[in-house]
């Protein structure tokens, strides 16, 4: 039998969620696709909800993790900022570390 180790990590600060995975796909869609209204289309989530995620990154980072512009004749946009990008980088890093330590870990199971 071959068993399988499940967990997902999220930073908080003062209670409030600064990323998680969710988050983190909200940010990158946002990377990719210049826009909070085409990432929260893509991830199939509402404007209000990517919107809501959003706010709630940048209140609980050091810096601001977003650029945003006010639409207009040509819409606005959203892009992250280097902090931002650094951001993300660093969960996607801690995440991955993450999950190679607990198939290390998980070893000690399956060689039961």
């Amino acid at each position: 039998m071959n068993y399988k180790i499940k967990s997902r990590i999220w930073i908080e600060t003062n209670n409030n969620v600064l990323l998680g995975e969710g988050r983190v796909h909200l940010l990158k869609a946002i990377q990719k696709t210049g826009s909070l209204s085409k990432a929260a289309k893509s991830l199939n989530i509402s404007y209000k909800k990517a919107w809501t995620l959003l706010n709630s990154v940048n209140k609980s980072a050091k810096k601001p993790v977003t650029i945003n512009s006010i639409g207009g004749k040509g819409g606005g946009g959203a892009q992250l900022t280097q902090y931002g990008e650094a951001l993300v980088n660093a969960f996607d890093e801690i995440n991955k570390n993450c999950w190679a330590f607990l198939d290390e870990q998980l070893e000690k199971i399956n060689q039961l």
